[in-house]
């Protein structure tokens, strides 16, 4: 059974409210859970106290036991001091896609041709 830290949505509509949840990670997101950590407000503001309330302790008790936060969690648990989330790199889709490669070929070509002119 592996299990995952993640956010689990309530809320009303276009008024997200999240629990941090430890779930298995084979049931619904807004499904059946393990034990509930704390919530996460993401409309309050940044520097708002009241906007991650977590208990860290637990968190890092499950962490031991095998459980793998989210990518949003872990930016939470990051914020709040209790893990180091390695960043992610993917250069690949920084890659500009094929039309905008060839609109810029296109204007590397018109701009030498003036000057092939001259």
């Amino acid at each position: 059974m592996s299990l995952k830290i993640r956010l689990s949505r309530g809320g009303a509509k276009k008024r997200p409210f999240y629990r941090v949840v430890v779930a298995d990670s084979r049931m619904p997101r807004d499904g059946r859970f393990i034990e509930r950590l704390g919530t996460f407000d993401p409309l309050k503001k940044k520097d708002d106290a009241t906007r991650v309330v977590l208990d860290t302790e637990k968190a890092n008790a499950w962490i031991a036991k095998g459980a793998q936060p989210s990518d949003r969690v872990a930016r939470l648990l990051e914020a709040l001091g209790v893990g180091k989330r390695e960043a992610q790199n993917n250069p690949e889709k920084a890659k500009p896609k094929k039309k905008a490669q060839e609109r810029a070929a296109a204007a590397a070509a018109a701009e030498a041709a003036p000057a092939a002119a001259e």
